[in-house]
């Protein structure tokens, strides 16, 4: 053993050091307002393009782009976890946060606010898989269900009170209130971290493949912006911006795999997939995500339509969901750790089939307090899918694949819910078009309003398949306690 890993491994703080509170709340803190800027921009685009005089395809390229670079860097963040301590890297993911924070609060052009949202992203996409890998190492398996729910909390309550937040900002205050806001939550949590945070992480510094590097890009990076431009234009899926970036990335994501699988020091282990339980947990996580992007998606889009509501009662009416959602996450990680996963998961897994068998029977007579209850109930199945689930699978990976798990399952979760909304959007357009195309008068609101009901119901007849899928899986769940062996 050299003298730098004898030094890293003495930097490392040992068990009996470990305050693992101060960690916990240095964590949360930068995560929940990382995550939380993810949706507080959604109610201040209308303001965004009057301010910087563009048009919507250009000012949603502030959500696109930050998905893209999302998708990038979480790869990635396997690798670079080994190369820095546990402070450094969320101090520095924390630091590049702020000050894209704060480039895009003083923006004085649409470009600039652009390059600030890039620098956000950066700073997110590094923060979600340092956490996890945290409390992983922190956390023995039999206690690891409570702490993941808290991370679930964090993960789904930022983004469920961002619109609504968003709205009583711009209201009061100006769209670059929404980074002023921010910032000194930001500063604060580095100075937290910068006095509580320990090393937990053991510092290996592996060889790096600039060639995989490179693949990944291409490939996540590809097929996020791939499937994220099929609503962009009028062609759809016909776009050479579309299946040309979809080409290119599955070529990349094919080589980058099989360069992972032959090389000595991989940037993204894939033999994490030799433990079933986590290939169980990934398949039902990208059904989750899948069905709550799209959903997010969809619902706001038919409460606006033919239910005629505004967008501030419709943002409203997807706060309870996602309010009880974040709520439940803590719940479920608690009644992981006693019972294990089956008996949240099967459970949940039903309650998405039956919430999705009814959507497929809504329409513009429907109450939308019938909406707010199914979305509800939608929110809470998920919440005991996600955590608990990821929890089990993790557990089940020995030490060393803890980076490389926590990266598979933050990248395919980025990409899953890029790949759900375009397909289900998709699956819906088909829809209307189909239903217009066999009507006397395609212009007419009652038509209109029709078309986007049938639409809405194929869409969550598609959902109610994978939802199937997923129930299914959920019974081969066992619980792990001890490393599998790869």
């Amino acid at each position: 053993m050299n003298t730098a890993t004898t030094q890293t491994q003495e930097d490392v703080a040992t068990e009996e050091t470990i305050k693992r509170l101060p960690i916990m709340v240095s964590l949360i803190i930068g995560v929940f307002f990382a995550i939380l800027n993810e949706t507080l921009l959604n109610v201040a685009y209308t303001d965004l393009m009057a301010a910087f005089n563009v048009t919507a395809p250009t000012v949603q390229w502030l959500t696109t782009s930050f998905m893209l670079v999302v998708g990038v860097l979480v790869p990635i963040s396997a690798l670079l976890v080994q190369w820095f301590t546990t402070r450094q890297m969320f101090i520095g993911a924390m630091t590049i946060f702020t000050v894209g924070t704060l480039v895009c609060a003083i923006a004085p052009a649409f470009s600039v606010l652009l390059i600030g949202r890039l620098l956000q992203a950066a700073g997110t996409g590094l923060l979600l898989p340092v956490m996890m890998n945290t409390i992983l190492l922190l956390y023995p398996a039999e206690k690891r269900g409570g702490a993941m729910g808290m991370m679930g909390l964090v993960i789904m309550f930022a983004p469920a009170i961002g619109p609504t937040l968003s709205g009583l900002i711009v209201e009061t205050l100006n769209w670059r209130g929404l980074f002023y806001i921010v910032l000194p939550f930001s500063l604060f949590s580095i100075g937290f971290a910068y006095i509580y945070l320990k090393n937990v992480s053991e510092v290996t510094k592996p060889r790096v493949d600039v060639i995989s590097i490179i693949l990944s890009t291409l490939g996540f990076g590809g097929i996020v912006f791939g499937f994220s431009s099929v609503g962009e234009g009028e062609a759809g899926w016909s776009s050479p911006e579309v299946y040309l970036s979809l080409v290119i990335a599955i070529s990349a994501l094919l080589s980058f795999i099989l360069r992972q699988l032959k090389i000595k020091d991989p940037i993204l282990e894939f033999r994490v997939f030799k433990s079933p339980m986590f290939s169980l947990t990934t398949v039902l996580l990208i059904i989750m995500m899948m069905t709550m992007f799209s959903t997010m998606i969809i619902l706001p889009m038919y409460f606006q339509g033919p239910l005629a509501l505004s967008a501030l009662v419709a943002g409203l009416a997807l706060l309870p969901g996602g309010v009880l959602n974040g709520l439940m996450s803590p719940i479920a990680g608690r009644i992981f750790d006693r019972f294990g996963p089956r008996v949240l998961v099967i459970p949940g897994t039903l309650i998405l089939v039956v919430v999705m068998a009814v959507f497929t029977q809504v329409s513009a007579s429907t109450s939308v307090y019938v909406f707010v209850l199914l979305h509800t109930a939608l929110m809470v199945g998920i919440a005991m899918v996600m955590m608990p689930g990821q929890t089990n699978g993790l557990n089940q990976l020995p030490k060393d694949y803890y980076p490389h798990g926590t990266a598979v399952i933050n990248t395919l979760m980025q990409v899953s819910g890029a790949i759900g909304i375009a397909l289900f959007i998709g699956i819906m357009s088909a829809g209307e078009a189909n239903y217009l195309s066999n009507v006397s008068d395609p212009s007419s609101e009652s038509h209109i309003a029709n078309a986007m009901t049938a639409g809405v119901q194929s869409a969550f007849t598609v959902g109610l398949l994978f939802a199937v899928i997923a129930f299914i899986l959920s019974l081969f769940m066992k619980r792990t306690l001890t490393p599998k062996d790869i």
